[in-house]
């Protein structure tokens, strides 16, 4: 589903990515790990351009990102993202939400969309806040509304970029609940790249975890490899202040 190959990125003169190179397959959830400032959420951002990259070939389900508008089009009406912060439109309410991409994007009419968003709302929890604004709902609620959102556009991709650094401690797992549920979705074809800090969810859902330092991809492998038998000596060292 996603074929990065020797990936780099610059702002100005700082190297952010140095060559990044990392194939996801389908159905397949991979967590991406490292420590702050490595490049993890520069790199999947590359994946559906909200960044650019200066160097190299990412590859989305067969569709080459190019600067080609018709291309980026594509590939993001099939690639849904879940950001730190919520981002959701503070004047609609929840319902309104997660309907507006599949109204505007996939032209679908307002009873379908409405019908796909309720049940989005029914999985992740929080049907009963579908008449409430953003405003009036906890950090956890809104991200997992933010979820639902992704999901309406039925995507084939999911990214999450630290979807839990920017709630309190005890609103983060009601959002990995969820993230863990999506899993089972990944029978229908739906892949899942998360960066993230959390060990346990990486232990328990990753198909694979890669590991980042520096703008590099320093290793990879399964979650039993990697917090068991790690290769690297940069990655012994992440793993002791972290465990």
């Amino acid at each position: 589903m996603i074929v990065a190959t020797d990936v780099h990125k610059w702002y100005d003169k700082f190297h952010v990515l140095r060559g990044v190179s990392l194939t996801v397959y389908r159905g397949e959830v991979v967590v991406i790990m490292g420590p702050s400032g490595s490049g993890k959420s520069t790199f999947i951002r590359t994946f559906n351009a909200l960044e650019a990259y200066q160097r190299g070939q990412i590859v989305i389900d067969g569709i080459e990102l190019s600067h080609d508008l018709r291309n980026i089009d594509r590939i993001r009406q099939e690639v849904g993202m879940v950001f730190q912060q919520f981002n959701l439109f503070p004047h609609l309410t929840v319902l309104e939400n997660v309907m507006l991409a599949p109204r505007w994007v996939r032209r679908w009419p307002k009873s379908q969309s409405e019908a796909v968003a309720m049940q989005l709302l029914e999985r992740v929890g929080i049907l009963e806040q579908g008449h409430k604004y953003p405003g009036q709902l906890s950090g956890g609620q809104q991200q997992r509304v933010a979820i639902a959102r992704a999901l309406a556009m039925q995507p084939k991709i999911m990214l999450f970029d630290e979807p839990t650094s920017a709630l309190d401690p005890e609103m983060v797992r009601e959002v990995l609940e969820v993230m863990r549920d999506l899993k089972s979705l990944t029978h229908t074809g739906m892949t899942m790249v998360v960066v993230t800090h959390e060990v346990g969810f990486a232990r328990e859902v990753a198909d694979r975890i890669a590991f980042m330092d520096g703008g590099v991809l320093v290793e990879e492998g399964t979650a039993t490899d990697f917090f068991q038998h790690p290769r690297e000596e940069r990655t012994r060292q992440f793993l002791a202040q972290i465990l």
